[in-house]
């Protein structure tokens, strides 16, 4: 009877050897599937350099650099290069807030006045009633204020005090649109709370402890030049452009890292929040991150949507989240000019990916994390980064058709109202700032805020338009507006129609 036991285990030990053997081998087929998907994807969407990373169990499968951190130089990027994750740093900072939440500090349901007394909303209803949570959720009911950080140079205090004559779009709770301003107005309640700025709190609290030594709050924080430049096309090639000033946005989007910490954070963060000394939140506060929050419009989600079809698309406490082939994706992109990113998780799957690149809106992104899901896990062969480039080729077509129609329904043979030297002078408002015209030989010359600078040449009547000095944003509109008797008169500036969809937000 023993010897019949015996050989039995052995040949049960023989076929878990075969199968593990078979299962390494899959896996290696895998990964070099993958790798050689990647980069094809990378050189059809033209991205200069990029870091990939996959994490399956609890291990980081593959990691990997590809091109260049600089077009103009041809450095190489490697793991170590640092780019910007933007707003993908907003789970970073709902961790922060979980963690504050776990120590008995506040609650999610406290009112946001309690910690931030100063930060007054137009409705004095929301300002009382507005909640921690709602900080993070994007539900409360301002319409997108990113002009305070990306049309002027303010401090976070400033940014704030403003908000307090934006008018409302839809009621507190009753929608859904894309707010960075309230991740700084969480940040400062980290700070108030816990007697630490965001950016101690959040390297001390979750860098150090998951051993993160490449990654940095800020781009001034960084310490060598192992960093990767961003690029956009603009006057038919990609080029260099300069960095996007990300000071002030802060707890929404300033943090610079590697593939290889954001591996690190991926790990973590599949494995309810556990790291190799502890955990950084109590598992209940961490599959609070991920419950589904708000309701997500179709006007206010990406454009993948078309080819996958979501059932449903949620927001959780920093996290875009949809349905896709029965199972449930938490994720979020990361956009600041030139600068790109993706964090992505399915975790039913224990699955997770990260993607960073250095190419403005670059969609291949979405494509590998479709395509890392179904290799990985679901199964599938669609070739994602086809079927999204012709998406995105074809909005961008569309966009451009509508700049010819309308620069085609131009008025000719107009002239303006008055002299160009009746137009220059200084033009305030308490919310968006100062606009300063000047006259020139053939033209106006606008500056916004001592931050954005244009060239206009007169459109038609009392329109001007022109392109921005910093040519990869694209065209500006400027309109004067005349008072009855021709002496007073109004002006107010627009992008152009010919920006690319969503260029102002950091999730892209």
């Amino acid at each position: 009877m023993k010897k019949i036991i015996s050989i039995l285990s052995l040949l049960l030990s023989a076929s878990l050897a075969i199968t593990a053997q078979k299962n390494v081998g899959d896996l290696d087929k895998k990964i070099k599937e993958f790798d050689a998907y990647t980069q094809q994807a990378l050189k059809q969407w033209e991205v200069p350099g990029a870091g990939v990373a996959v994490i399956k169990d609890g291990k980081v499968i593959y990691i990997k650099a590809f091109g260049t951190r600089n077009l103009d130089t041809g450095a190489p990027a490697n793991t170590e290069t640092l780019f910007s994750i933007g707003s993908t740093t907003k789970a970073m900072t709902a961790v922060c807030i979980g963690m504050l939440v776990d120590e008995g500090k506040l609650k999610w349901s406290d009112p946001v006045v309690k910690y931030l007394p100063e930060f007054q909303l137009y409705d004095p209803f929301v300002t009382r009633d507005l909640k921690i949570r709602d900080l993070l959720i994007h539900d409360s009911g301002l319409g997108n204020t990113d002009f305070l950080w990306g049309l002027m140079d303010i401090p976070e205090s400033e940014i704030l005090a403003r908000m307090r004559m934006v008018k409302p779009t839809y009621s507190l709770r009753d929608g859904f649109i894309y707010q960075n301003i309230f991740y700084i107005a969480a940040g400062q309640v980290i700070e108030r709370v816990s007697g630490k700025t965001w950016a101690t709190f959040i390297t001390e609290r979750i860098f150090n402890p998951l051993g993160m030594t490449r990654t940095a709050t800020k781009l001034k924080a960084i310490k060598d030049d192992n960093y990767t430049k961003p690029h956009m096309k603009y006057d038919g090639k990609i080029q260099v452009i300069l960095h996007t000033k990300d000071d002030a946005v802060g707890a929404a989007g300033s943090v610079w890292s590697s593939i290889t910490d954001m591996a690190k954070w991926t790990v973590c963060m599949l494995d309810s929040s556990k790291y190799a000394g502890g955990r950084l939140l109590n598992k209940g506060t961490w599959m609070e991150m991920f419950k589904p929050q708000t309701l997500v419009t179709s006007g206010e989600f990406y454009p993948t949507q078309r080819l996958t079809k979501p059932n449903w698309m949620t927001y959780g406490l920093g996290w875009f989240q949809h349905d896709y082939m029965g199972h449930k994706i938490n994720f979020h992109t990361g956009s600041l000019n030139g600068l790109i990113a993706l964090h992505a998780q399915l975790p039913d799957q224990n699955l997770g990916y990260y993607f960073l690149g250095n190419y403005d809106h670059a969609e291949v992104r979405h494509a590998l994390m479709y395509k890392t899901f179904d290799l990985f896990s679901l199964g599938g062969n669609r070739d994602w980064s086809s079927e999204f480039k012709t998406l995105y080729d074809g909005i961008r077509e569309g966009g451009q058709k509508q700049l010819e129609k309308m620069e085609s329904q131009r008025v000719l043979n107009t002239k303006p109202s008055l002299p160009l030297s009746a137009y220059a002078g200084k033009y305030t408002d308490p919310l968006y700032g100062e606009i300063e015209i000047t006259a020139t030989e053939t033209g106006l010359r606008m500056n916004i805020n001592q931050f954005a600078f244009a060239n206009l040449e007169h459109w038609n009547y009392d329109t001007f338009y022109g392109k921005w000095d910093r040519a990869w944003d694209g065209k500006v509109w400027a309109q004067f507006l005349l008072s009855p008797t021709g002496k007073g008169h109004t002006a107010s500036a627009c992008p152009g129609a010919d920006d690319p969809p969503d260029r102002s937000r950091l999730r892209g």
